[in-house]
């Protein structure tokens, strides 16, 4: 067979260098440290800088490094392993390192999200927020998108905003009883808010796992969760409820 054109295609030099700071981030950084600044990294591997800014940001995508407000571009620990599993959502629990409600308001979902309830786009549904933080780190933030159906008891509760507002329609959802769920993945950018909870800069890539609860042959409620691409390594099983391994950053820490 001839050369493909892919194949004559030379490795870009931001990629090469890509590599060569790899190897340096395993070699001479230790995890949290920070890195020069880029004239002078630009300086050390003889790059331009807008080279060396085309591997920063591949690095940070890939998850080896993080850019910080206020302190700058340093070393990332390995991710963390979260298990996505198929089990049945446990609304009610509040603790540990579980989904932590943080507030619920009403107003209109997003048009792809008013389709799956098979409502009018601009019809409103409450709006659970919350954030996922393990060992003082923020891995994930959440928008659980709840319409009046799903929770028919909510207006006897006298809760009427924050976290007790947000607990409320969490209790309900789970007397509701959910027969099932589906999900898909995509790479996306951290919105203003979500970059907000989870100390990223607006535009950091981020992993977006939105999830479809069903009940009663219809959609109960749509979650759209928002985790750090640069921190999380998402798995897929059956293996119950959801699960944080500390394994693999432990053996580096070791």
């Amino acid at each position: 067979m001839g050369t493909t054109q892919l194949e004559s295609v030379q490795e870009p030099k931001y990629w090469h260098l890509k590599t060569v700071l790899s190897e340096a981030l395993d070699s001479d950084f230790a995890v949290g440290e920070i890195l020069p600044n880029e004239r002078d990294l630009a300086a050390r591997f003889g790059v331009a800088r807008a080279t060396l800014r085309q591997a920063l940001e591949q690095l940070e995508l890939e998850g080896r490094l993080q850019r910080r407000r206020g302190v700058g571009t340093t070393v990332a620990p390995p991710r963390v392993g979260v298990a996505v599993s198929t089990a049945q959502q446990d609304w009610t629990d509040g603790a540990g390192e579980t989904w932590q409600p943080v507030d619920c308001t009403t107003g209109s979902a997003p048009a792809a999200v008013s389709a799956m309830f098979d409502v009018a786009t601009g019809d409103a549904v409450h709006r659970v927020r919350r954030v996922r933080v393990s060992h003082g780190q923020p891995l994930a933030a959440e928008i659980l998108y709840v319409p009046d159906s799903s929770v028919p008891a909510l207006s006897a509760i006298d809760a009427p905003s924050g976290p007790a507002r947000a607990r409320s329609v969490l209790r309900e959802l789970d007397r509701l009883g959910l027969d099932g769920q589906d999900r898909s993945v995509e790479l996306g950018s951290a919105r203003a808010d979500d970059a907000k909870e989870l100390d990223r800069l607006p535009g950091a890539p981020v992993l977006v796992v939105t999830t479809r609860f069903f009940a009663a042959g219809g959609t109960a409620a749509v979650s759209v969760a928002t985790y750090r691409a640069d921190t999380c390594r998402l798995t897929f099983g059956d293996s119950g409820a959801l699960e944080i391994s500390h394994e693999e950053q432990a053996r580096q820490a070791s």
